[in-house]
């Protein structure tokens, strides 16, 4: 099999495309094509989307899955696929769904069976999940909410620089329903098979300091694979949430792409 020359990042929620600017550059320089989707109606502008998040309001997960896969059957090979966040649980669905030759999640949101609730992350998502009128709206965070979610690591000038850069509000009906699905009958839109044998190899990789999806929710994600199919954690100690953005994250770059390049299904 020709080795992929295509990567895909996906990007998580409170961020858009613009998160994944060093990691775009990083991997041209390697001589790969570079995809980094936004989720529909997300092309706009960071700021365009604080101005008028009626957008954000408006998404779906089977509509964001529906344009990356639009998107993925248009290219001539399997690419990998890596996600950030709630875009690990996207990536996730997307490789169940027989897309990608390996995908690579960082700190990923957990896909529907992941029942680990660590209070860190109850206190991350607490400005949504505080009241459940926020299913029908886009819910941002203070500065200070950003930087205990995201940055908890960083320094207070890198926190507000990349505060002010990335952040963008979140679509507070999925972040509801990601918690609801386990409650709920049937298959919800974070649903994949476990046992899909058929699955292209997925890397968990974890920040150790993450509050908002610590290593917890990744261990136990992964735990929940009964495939045949490889499947593997890589813990980074010292990294918070925003992990594609801190400083080292080069070698977590080369780190995820070597794996990926090795254990890309043939």
């Amino acid at each position: 099999m020709t080795a992929p020359d295509t990567i895909v990042l996906v990007h998580g929620f409170w961020v858009t495309p613009r998160s994944w600017e060093h990691w775009i550059t990083h991997y041209e320089r390697k001589g790969f094509r570079v995809i980094a989707p936004g989720y529909p109606g997300f092309e706009a502008e960071v700021e365009a989307l604080r101005a008028d998040p009626q957008i954000i309001v408006d998404v779906t997960v089977p509509a964001i899955i529906e344009k990356i896969e639009g998107i993925l059957r248009e290219l001539d090979r399997p690419p990998i696929i890596m996600g950030h966040s709630a875009g690990g649980a996207f990536t996730q669905i997307l490789l169940d769904h027989g897309f990608g030759a390996a995908g690579v999640t960082l700190n990923s949101a957990p896909t529907e069976g992941v029942r680990v609730v660590p209070l860190s992350q109850v206190k991350s998502t607490f400005p949504v999940l505080k009241s459940p009128a926020n299913r029908h709206k886009a819910v941002g965070l203070s500065f200070e909410e950003w930087k205990y979610a995201f940055t908890n690591t960083f320094t207070e000038e890198e926190s507000l620089a990349l505060y002010e850069r990335y952040h963008i509000p979140a679509n507070g009906g999925i972040l509801w329903g990601s918690v609801l699905a386990n409650f709920q009958p049937g298959h919800q839109d974070t649903w994949v098979d476990y046992h899909n044998d058929e699955r292209a190899p997925l890397l968990f990789i974890s920040g150790g300091e993450d509050h908002i999806m610590p290593p917890a929710i990744q261990k136990s994600n992964a735990k929940h694979y009964k495939s045949k199919t490889i499947t593997e954690i890589k813990e980074y100690e010292g990294y918070a949430h925003l992990l594609p953005a801190q400083k080292g994250w080069e070698e977590i770059a080369d780190y995820a792409l070597d794996w990926a390049l090795r254990h890309a299904k043939s």
